[in-house]
């Protein structure tokens, strides 16, 4: 049990023990998610605000505090204060250090999981590459947010299903393959990959801005792909095949894996279903030739209200379907399918309407389930100050981004610790955990601009910044290998540094199951990143492998108690932990 969990549990007995015949006071669970950290250490260790025990105990907050403060009596708190409405903690430091400490390092780096969601199944749909397109540093931020939101879910006890919902069906298909047709060649393409697709896309659009008609002839060839014509189809597939094999370096680069390839062109045979009960339910009607659910709200007075959303187009008319038919189908298919507790989208924050408006559709079909449905958004991504374009040729390759972090990590290690073994390894993991740091940092919801200067600086709050403390925690074990210690003197670490970092240490499990609440992998990048600039803090305030054996043992444990809990928290957002740096 942490610190936190038996805070609470003790001021929940506190509570009943001082006022037995009280009605309706919180339970120990409740308790929990009111204690708080205060800011400063000198106002304690935990502080639970009493206000909203006034009604049902019929005493001003000050007094409640005061006679809580008065009575309270356990061996883990060392003195209690009742400040106004608020009662703060001090904790026993010695008795807090050795229990926090055996909590951590008997979980070893599996500190933190649970069984939380035994049973019940989440799907994530993330990265959702386009076929014939490159991989693009505006994929990141799906790609990793789902990748760590899988690993914290299944760090949880979850059952996860990531899937990758492949941009495979659309007009822009039949350009690729007008384009084609025009003025590429299949020696070509097999040896250029996607670049050269990518190369033909740019070239369509600059022709069509001349020439009108090549749109028409990019329609026509993808009614082709519709009607199942095997020239349109053959090509179409060849497309979908080497976009794929391009994607998988990039993929294995990152660590990023799939249960579920199923993209749009999988729900083609599966939309039937959603055109007819839409039709049997009576929530289909026309507009200007298609068929749209009418998502209008109207208040008593006959007024549209706020919540009041346009049309959802679920037909062109020409009886084509679109996003939110296939959406729907989709969604249906993974409900049957995986029977989802929860179905999370990670799509950037400008498709919030498009989602807003097919959750709303499930909601008038009278599907209970919509509300499990949830639009994970984020921010965009820009790089060095440029917005990105595909269409007008202005575009970041991750794979090209990746390969130059690298060989940046490259240099600076060989500047810093030249004599460093396996070092083209090391800068793969530090380059590439600079990357994902420097996407899963923030908030998921900020836009992120990508400097170099920022993101490889290993003295800030950066990816090899943690990696490095990692691997200096690694450095001080080792050195300690050959040291025959006593068992720990745990006053060692009373001191204000290491009940700083022991606070954090203990929060850790807290952090994880809020990340997965509120579907925000940031925290858990934040919490090993306080972690890290604590621990420094600590290493340079004292010596770890001083003279008194028994306190060596104990900074030694707290030294490794952070080593494992920073590797799992990188491991939980996508970034590796080398040992060495």
């Amino acid at each position: 049990m942490d610190m936190m969990t038996r805070m609470a549990a003790l001021t929940a007995q506190a509570l009943r023990e001082t006022w037995p015949e009280a009605q309706e006071l919180p339970e120990a669970e409740e308790i929990r998610g009111l204690l708080a950290v205060p800011p400063d250490p000198a106002m304690g260790d935990y502080a639970f605000p009493v206000f909203r025990l006034a009604k049902a105990l019929r005493m001003a907050p000050p007094k409640i505090a005061a006679t809580l403060a008065e009575g309270w009596n356990h061996a883990d708190v060392a003195r209690v204060e009742a400040v106004n409405g608020y009662l703060n903690f001090f904790l026993n430091r010695l008795n807090f250090a050795r229990d926090t400490l055996t909590a951590v390092l008997a979980a070893g780096e599996r500190y933190g999981a649970s069984d939380l969601g035994a049973g019940k199944t989440i799907c994530l749909d993330y990265s959702s590459i386009n076929i014939a397109k490159r991989f693009h540093i505006g994929h990141l931020s799906t790609t990793m947010i789902g990748h760590s939101l899988k690993r914290i879910f299944d760090f949880l006890g979850y059952t996860t299903v990531g899937i990758n919902h492949l941009g495979d069906w659309g007009t822009q298909f039949g350009k690729m393959i007008c384009a084609y047709k025009k003025w590429g060649n299949k020696e070509e393409v097999e040896r250029g990959g996607v670049a050269e697709l990518v190369r033909l896309y740019v070239r369509f659009h600059e022709e069509a801005e001349a020439d009108k008609a090549l749109e028409d002839e990019g329609r026509a060839w993808f009614k082709r792909i519709e009607d199942g014509d095997e020239e349109a189809l053959t090509i179409w597939s060849w497309f979908k095949e080497l976009t794929l094999k391009d994607t998988a370096r990039v993929y294995d680069l990152l660590g990023v894996s799939f249960d579920s390839y199923a993209g749009e062109s999988f729900y083609n045979d599966k939309m039937d279903r959603v055109v007819n009960e839409l039709k049997e339910k009576d929530l289909l009607t026309i507009s200007e030739g298609a068929s749209v659910v009418d998502l209008r709200e109207y208040d008593q007075e006959g007024k549209e209200t706020k919540t009041s959303m346009p049309p959802c187009v679920i037909l062109r008319s020409d009886g084509a379907t679109l996003y939110a038919t296939r959406d729907l189908a989709a969604a249906f298919y993974r409900h049957d399918t995986y029977h989802f507790d929860k179905c999370l989208y990670v799509v950037a924050y400008q498709q919030d309407l498009h989602f807003r408006q097919w959750f709303r559709v499930l909601e008038k079909m009278g599907y209970e389930w919509a509300k499990d449905c949830v639009h994970v958004s984020f921010g965009m991504i820009s790089y060095e100050g440029q917005a990105l374009a595909t269409r007008k040729g202005h575009v970041v390759y991750l794979e090209e981004l990746l390969d130059q972090a690298q060989q940046k990590a490259l240099e600076i290690i060989n500047e810093k610790s030249p004599n460093l073994e396996n070092k083209e390894e090391v800068a793969r993991q530090v380059g590439i955990g600079t990357v994902i740091y420097t996407d899963l940092s923030n908030n998921r919801i900020k836009d992120i601009d990508f400097h170099w200067d920022r993101a490889l600086n290993f003295d800030g709050e950066t990816g090899p910044y943690v990696q490095y403390t990692h691997a200096r925690c690694c450095s001080v074990l080792r050195k300690a290998e050959a040291i025959d210690l006593p068992e720990a003197d745990f006053s060692a670490l009373t001191d204000n540094e290491a009940q700083a970092l022991l606070r954090l240490l203990g929060r850790f499990p807290d952090v994880i199951r809020e990340a997965a609440d509120k579907y925000e992998p940031s925290m858990i990048t934040r919490a090993i990143t306080d972690i890290a600039q604590a621990y420094n803090k600590f290493y340079y305030e004292h010596r770890i492998l001083n003279d008194d054996p028994a306190a060596a043992a104990a900074r030694l444990a707290l030294t490794q108690a952070v080593r494992n809990v920073i590797k799992t928290g990188l491991f939980l957002i996508g970034i590796e932990a080398p040992e060495r740096m």
